[in-house]
């Protein structure tokens, strides 16, 4: 018999946590102030405002008092907007000039001299940059829009990827309309390297009503895994927070450091890789923890095929053995449903399969039991 994959889990009776921004949630709260969730890197940094992305020089006339200083210092006074120690950067890269001289890092500050300092755009002063990044849309309404997002995408700008992000693409799409929203809209997260649906609000009365229905668990979020050992079905109920051996991973805290956590599992196929057990498996989120799924599945010892993180059997990474060179988790975003915050109708979307998942549920012999077909439907 062909498994029901419509069948939705009661929402649990717990008091809905408030999720936040504090590094360790893929749901932003209505309360994170338009800060940005920094958690898929341990030394979080702050974001500037598009306003910021300025590379214009600035002049001024050095005053008498001013003289005999260390240049920096000088500098710090005369721009108080920069940092005495990123003027002193700008001045070791050549950006200060003096009378028209490059000035030399070191020298003191000449009374009635003209100074000119060029600001260099750190990368992450292009964050809020419009990008023509492909995004394929699966629903766009007036208050909102459906994306399917691609694995390797990553969703919001981060140490390490400053552009390139969904964050930019929705600004080149939608312009100053996404630009005067926090986050350009975006509500939820999805982990780089997985792949599926995410609903972007396109207003900010969409985007609090949004936030609000992820805080009242009332959002369907259900993901297709592929994981490692004979799955059966059940709720796994552990806390989540910062691993504190490894602060790139999350892992199940006990007591008060755990953020509460819930993942909905069954299995709908069971098959074979390289005469290992896998199954297929169905999971409902009713919380939107960072690694989630991946953490939570771990924790029972069915661990994520091709995840890099927490994947390791044996002392392997499970990547290695899967074929086609399978090299991210075997996660999908496959099912996604909320209220429209304009209307107030229920409304459900679905992101067919990847080919790589594709591919990698045939070599498991899912296709046996499983029709993947269903999953190409929208």
């Amino acid at each position: 018999m062909a498994p029901d994959l419509t069948a939705n889990y009661s929402p649990s009776n717990k008091v809905p946590d408030a999720l936040d921004a504090s590094g360790l949630d893929d749901d932003f709260s209505a309360d994170s102030k338009g800060d940005f969730d920094m958690s898929e890197t341990p030394d979080a940094v702050g974001l500037p405002h598009a306003g910021a992305v300025d590379d214009t020089p600035r002049q001024a006339r050095m005053p008498a008092e001013y003289a005999g200083e260390r240049l920096d210092k000088a500098l710090a006074r005369l721009f108080p907007q920069y940092s005495r120690s990123r003027l002193q950067a700008w001045l070791d890269e050549g950006r200060v000039t003096v009378d028209g001289e490059v000035a030399k890092p070191k020298q003191s500050a000449l009374a009635d001299t003209d100074v000119e300092v060029t600001p260099a755009v750190a990368p992450e002063m292009l964050a809020f940059q419009a990008e023509p990044i492909a995004l394929p849309i699966v629903a766009e309404a007036r208050s909102y829009v459906v994306v399917d997002k691609p694995a390797g995408l990553v969703v919001h700008p981060a140490v390490g990827n400053w552009s390139g992000t969904l964050l930019n693409g929705l600004l080149h799409r939608y312009g100053d309309a996404a630009l005067a929203l926090p986050r350009a809209g975006i509500v939820h997260r999805l982990d780089k390297d997985t792949s599926g649906l995410m609903v972007v609000a396109r207003t900010v009365e969409a985007q609090t009503d949004l936030i609000r229905q992820l805080q009242a668990r009332t959002v369907h979020r259900r993901y297709l895994a592929l994981v490692w050992g004979r799955a059966g079905h059940g709720t796994v109920d552990a806390p989540l927070g910062r691993d504190p051996r490894d602060r790139v991973k999350i892992a199940v805290v006990p007591g008060a450091a755990g953020k509460p956590a819930v993942t909905h599992y069954r299995a709908i196929a069971h098959g074979e890789l390289d005469g290992k057990p896998v199954s297929a498996v169905i999971c409902d989120l009713e919380t939107g923890r960072t690694h989630q799924i991946r953490v939570h599945m771990a924790h029972i010892n069915h661990r994520l095929l091709g995840d890099p993180l927490y994947g390791r059997i044996k002392g392997q990474h499970a990547n290695q053995a899967l074929p086609g060179g399978f090299a991210r988790q075997a996660l999908h975003a496959w099912q996604l449903g909320f209220r429209d915050p304009e209307t107030d109708d229920d409304v459900e979307f679905r992101a067919a399969l990847p080919a790589d998942i594709v591919a990698l549920a045939q070599a498991c012999g899912f296709d046996q039991e499983l029709d993947l077909d269903l999953f190409s439907r929208q």
